[in-house]
């Protein structure tokens, strides 16, 4: 009796922290042009094959529905759905895989799968990934290479051995040009060698994010994908979304991007309207995650 009286005294305090979340949080689908719920897009996955999540790595709110969003999709898709995180690198891909697998500590795992410095925000999707068996892609490229493209540029790629790219996209990446080369260099805040090499490595993370989703999804039919990834990389679904979309153009993509905003209370959602499929503005008073 005790034991129950706690399941419900949990259940109706979970129920009740979600109810004060979402009076945090709007969110905006672009093209039926009005506010909609987690479970609207969840619907709309039915018809995708891969979610993206452009996050602020530090907004609270954020991370939460990164959580709700990944539970929903999988109670919608059981045995369907995996995860992918460019907070994750390929080459740890064997300790995530032996974590959820429960096969190595936490300790263990946080080290030698080289976890932000943040993991608490995304702990919950882990967990939530091991105790469903649900599949997790570390997505993004290792430091070391990151590194080397910054100092020498992508034709640095050009000297690592044949065994390195087991854990990098083929050769050639190309540096996308136009507006996300604009975006970059206005974020940047103007041209130079320092800033083209860095813009280089910004293509690096994309080209490897895209290749790392392209190859779950080729050796995973019918998987729904949620990615997870700071949303320059797939704003107006540039970054690595064109590179996913380049590599399959059969692929469908839906992408969100997320962020708080100072007119939370009165959002211009025209102003946003090109940033995605879904917008999501979080209130700027609740605290940062750091």
């Amino acid at each position: 009796m005790k034991l129950f009286l706690l399941m419900i005294s949990l259940s109706i305090s979970t129920a009740l922290y979600a109810q004060e979340i979402s009076s945090h949080y709007k969110i905006y689908d672009v093209k039926k042009q009005k506010n909609i719920s987690v479970d609207d897009i969840i619907a709309d996955m039915a018809m995708a094959d891969v979610l993206f999540f452009g996050e602020d790595h530090n907004d609270s709110i954020g991370h939460y529905l990164e959580t709700e969003i990944f539970k929903k999709l999988s109670t919608a898709y059981p045995n369907k759905t995996a995860l992918s995180l460019e907070m994750f690198h390929t080459d740890v891909q064997p300790e995530v895989d032996e974590y959820l697998a429960g096969l190595i500590s936490e300790k263990n795992f946080i080290k030698e799968g080289r976890a932000w410095g943040n993991y608490k925000d995304y702990k919950p999707l882990i967990e939530y990934a091991k105790a469903n068996n649900i599949k997790v892609i570390a997505a993004n490229a290792a430091t070391r290479y990151s590194n080397a493209v910054t100092m020498g540029g992508l034709k640095v790629l050009e000297n690592f051995p044949k065994t390195s790219f087991s854990f990098l996209p083929p050769a050639p990446i190309d540096t996308a040009q136009g507006r996300y080369y604009e975006k970059f260099i206005e974020t940047m805040g103007g041209h130079g060698m320092g800033s083209m090499k860095i813009y280089q490595t910004q293509n690096l993370w994309d080209a490897t994010m895209a290749w790392s989703i392209n190859k779950f999804l080729k050796s995973n039919k019918g998987i729904k994908v949620l990615q997870l990834n700071g949303r320059f990389h797939s704003d107006e679904k540039l970054g690595t979304v064109a590179k996913l979309l380049k590599a399959n153009p059969k692929v469908k993509i839906l992408n969100i991007s997320s962020f708080s905003d100072t007119g939370f209370a009165h959002p211009d959602w025209n102003k946003f309207k090109t940033l995605g499929d879904y917008i999501i503005i979080t209130d700027p008073a609740v605290k940062r995650s750091y």
